[in-house]
């Protein structure tokens, strides 16, 4: 694919002025925090849509020359770097189906090859690359369940581990003598375990598992090894006291050294490259700020940035933090505490947006969060869209979404409900909606709706539901068990027959949603028809637009073919669109597309303002 070349040399970008705000905003080229070589910190990797489609690029810091590593129809977005900045590994799946290799390409550009030969395609589950050459790498299949291999020096991989539920990579030592897996043996794919294994005979170093049964489940996660040679302490994220946070074990000696920070909300952690002090990532009410935490003292410092929401932050070796940050009225930026923009994407920057207000509203399950946002001109109520995201184990925050504003620009009123299962609140906040799932999330989004209603924000005969994933699925779900609140239904990517797609999507979902609904279908069939779309398709009286990747392995195109099917022997209102991609796509045409779409479908339907464009 070439050699490196200059940034501004490599593609020419288009007006952006020739279009709308709202498309500008999803044209306008963007980056992704870039990653660093370990051993290399001049070499790095990015995601950006400069070309029109998501793809990852190498950006040698020491000479600021960036080419573009892959090019693929359906885009790139997974890949990672060697330690020695010698090799990007890629993953390579076939048109968005999440199912294929890891490829490796010289950083340096070349030809691509198979990144660990021997290896049958499956869903990637992990990948850690050692600085002395050890790879590990995690797959699962629907046949295998979860299998992990490890590869010294090209020769061929073996199999170390092996279960039918899901687990995964976790982390390699800095010397490549243990490896940490994160798994489910304990059958509950929200809350993992870890297992320290020796590199050299696979033998097993240390176990951690919080797990309790019931309903009082604890989940752990990898947040790496100490970046020192010799060093045994494992960073790990833990819910022990109802949320997430970071504490150091020291898996030689089974020592855990709580950090107990005194901050609300979920904190997250990496290690600073001396192994002296931790970068804290800090969650709390839809925003983030970062500290950093020194391991001797015990000393917190802030690290300051705007306010907002930073989506990813690491440390340099020279002691700064890069970040990319945003807020709902200003475009996301890679910056850097050493002072300005790290990495500032070629052409014309997206418009802004309209900032977010906080709501709270009291709900069955207790107070709710919502993100409301209101046109900049004109007085409501609004016509209003219920964004609902996806997840469920996700949540929305003060950051820049091109979707919300294209809903803005068209004089619709945006409100996003952090509802029950939501991360961000408390593990029992994220815990609640087992065994009645979607319904639970349902009522509080009721609630914000009736909020919305009762304070003459919203105007009860436009009012929108709409999401993806699954935010979609509860899209559908709210349209059959909540026919008359809703005027108009979009789901995106969504789950709609939930049996046809427990049958047909890949095996790490069908665990998560064995531990949702306390067992399979077979095993709980009430619960799966309570919670399934299909169950109320006869009661859905508004208009409803589904779009659908035919390659989606997490919502598969079986299922939704399903719903609409019931919906066309009754002639509901509906529209679908199929497209080839996954879940989602990566090419920026494709999402302006579907954006469009949505905007007609609810002009039409609503009497909305037309889509502008």
């Amino acid at each position: 694919m070439g050699g490196m070349t200059e940034s501004n040399e490599k593609t020419a970008t288009p007006d952006l002025r020739a279009v709308p705000a709202w498309e500008q905003r999803f044209r306008a080229p963007r980056v992704s925090l870039p990653e660093w070589a370990e051993e290399a910190p001049d070499r790095s990797l990015f995601v950006s849509n400069a070309t029109g489609t998501y793809e990852l690029y190498a950006w040698d810091r020491a000479t600021s020359a960036q080419r573009q590593v892959t090019d693929r129809p359906n885009g790139t977005t997974d890949g990672t770097l060697s330690p020695d900045g010698r090799w990007i590994w890629w993953f390579s799946d076939k048109d968005g189906d999440e199912f294929g290799v890891w490829m490796r390409q010289p950083f340096e550009g070349g030809a691509d090859e198979p990144a660990v030969p021997g290896l049958a395609p499956s869903y990637p589950a992990g990948l850690a690359i050692g600085r002395e050459g050890t790879v590990v790498v995690g797959r699962s299949t629907d046949e295998e369940g979860s299998t992990i291999h490890l590869v010294r020096d090209g020769a061929a991989p073996v199999e170390i581990y092996r279960h039918p539920e899901s687990a995964g990579v976790g982390d390699l030592s800095h010397d490549g003598s243990l490896l940490v897996i994160e798994h489910t043996e304990h059958g509950d794919a929200m809350h993992e375990a870890l297992r320290v294994l020796r590199t050299e005979d696979s033998s097993v170093v240390a176990e951690l598992d919080d797990s309790k049964g019931g309903t009082k489940e604890l989940g752990l996660s990898v947040l790496g090894f100490a970046p020192v040679d010799g060093d045994t302490r494992l960073l790990v994220g833990h819910q022990r006291r109802g949320r997430w946070e970071p504490m150091l074990w020291d898996v030689a000696t089974g020592r855990e050294t709580d950090l107990r920070l005194d901050l609300p909300g979920d904190v997250a952690a990496e290690w600073y490259v001396d192994g002296t002090g931790l970068l804290i990532v800090h969650s709390f009410e839809a925003r983030s700020e970062l500290w950093r935490y020194d391991i001797a003292t015990g000393a917190l410092v802030r690290v300051e940035t705007p306010a907002g929401s930073v989506s990813e932050a690491t440390a340099r070796p020279d002691g700064s933090v890069e970040f990319l940050w945003s807020s709902a009225a200003e475009p996301a930026s890679v910056r850097s505490t050493s002072g300005g923009v790290v990495l500032d994407p070629p052409g014309q920057r997206a418009p802004g947006s309209v900032p977010v207000e906080d709501v709270w509203v009291e709900g069955p399950g207790g107070r709710i969060h919502a993100l409301v946002q209101r046109p900049a001109e004109g007085a409501g109520p609004f016509p209003t869209v219920f964004e609902v995201h996806g997840g469920p184990t996700w949540h929305d925050s003060d950051a820049f979404a091109s979707g919300p504003a294209a809903w803005l620009d068209h004089g619709y009123a945006v409100v996003r409900v952090n509802y029950r299962g939501s991360t961000g609140y408390g593990r029992e906040w994220t815990d609640a909606l087992k065994h009645r799932v979607g319904l639970i999330e349902l009522e509080d989004i009721a609630a914000v709706r009736a909020w919305a209603v009762d304070s003459g924000f919203a105007d009860p005969s436009k009012l929108v539901l709409a999401g993806g994933s699954w935010g979609g699925y509860l899209t559908l779900l709210g349209l059959g068990t909540q026919p008359g609140a809703w005027s108009l239904g979009l789901a995106a990517v969504p789950v709609a027959d939930y049996v046809t797609a427990y049958a047909d999507e890949m095996e790490a979902l069908k665990a998560l949603d064995r531990t949702l609904f306390g067992g399979s279908p077979e095993e709980v069939p009430d619960r799966f028809e309570a919670s399934s779309p299909l169950t109320y398709v006869d009661r859905v009286t508004a208009p409803v637009y589904i779009s659908a990747g035919v390659n989606d392995p997490r919502c598969p195109i079986r299922q939704i073919d399903n719903y609409v099917d019931r919906l066309a022997a009754r002639d509901a209102v509906h529209e679908v669109y199929r497209y080839d991609a996954g879940h989602g796509s990566l090419v920026v045409e494709e999402r302006i597309k579907q954006v469009r779409q949505e905007l007609a479908f609810a002009a039409r339907h609503l009497g909305t303002r037309p889509v502008e464009g």
